[in-house]
């Protein structure tokens, strides 16, 4: 089973630059979509084969998810159910025989931090609560933009971007607590490498010099593990400041 998610960056735009090819191209069981921008009557392609799943955000072309799946859900459930998170389209979870797919577009800190409070004490709080609420009945993957760069491996010029949006010390904690929480970023299970990044800012050639973040993540809980046999990058991928990033489950 092949899981990818990809921020598009706005699935209207995105549908022009590929990613219409890289659906029917690539051999995909799931697809998680973060930033649609869009509701789906504003879409206008027939996703063959695929269930779909949106949550659009109140306010129009801005954020939202999505996900595209061969595989019928046994139950679908929109948000957290928490009033204070629950207007921008962020989360959307599909449930499985086996396991637990989360596909999560976690709010960015923004310029001069004005949102990390509210990323810090709360978003980040309330969403590890409730992953690991749905792991007391079964096994969670979680997947999406999560708007930091755990490590300094994880982006380019660590130095330079201390005490910026994605790569604060209280967003790093809250990445931290995920994994002391018991869930596997799965990409550092097969590559410890720097450069591996998922994210690139269009300005100054930056993805052409790989001057780029890892904020794109697959995570799952430790009893996957054994399941695990691939996770990965897509960087040619194009369409989207982001790339894909994906696992492949046995």
């Amino acid at each position: 089973m092949k899981l990818i998610s990809w921020n598009v960056n706005g699935i209207r735009a995105a549908m022009k630059k590929g990613f219409i090819e890289f659906i029917t191209d690539t051999e995909i069981d799931i697809l998680c979509v973060q930033e649609t921008k869009a509701r789906p009557e504003q879409v206008e392609f027939e996703f063959n084969g695929y269930k779909q799943y949106w949550n659009s955000a109140d306010k129009k072309g801005y954020s939202g998810t999505a996900i595209f799946t061969k595989q019928t859900p046994i139950d679908v459930r929109y948000d957290l159910d928490i009033p204070e998170h629950d207007k921008e389209g962020r989360v959307i979870t599909l449930e499985f025989d086996n396991f637990y797919l989360v596909n999560v577009y976690t709010p960015n800190s923004q310029r001069g931090l004005a949102r990390l409070d509210y990323r810090q004490k709360k978003w980040d709080v309330d969403f590890l609560k409730y992953v690991k609420g749905l792991e007391k009945r079964k096994p969670v993957i979680f997947c999406g933009d999560l708007n930091v760069a755990h490590k300094e491996i994880d982006l380019a010029n660590p130095k330079s971007n201390r005490k910026n949006a994605g790569f604060t010390d209280e967003e790093r904690a809250g990445f931290d607590n995920i994994v002391d929480a018991g869930f596997i970023d799965t990409l550092r299970e097969f590559n410890k490498e720097g450069g591996q990044y998922s994210w690139w800012s269009y300005r100054m050639n930056a993805r052409e010099r790989n001057i780029g973040w890892r904020i794109d993540y697959f995570c799952i809980s430790e009893s996957l593990r054994p399941k695990l046999k691939e996770a990965f990058i897509l960087p040619d991928v194009m369409g989207s400041d982001h790339c894909p990033v994906g696992i492949t489950l046995e």
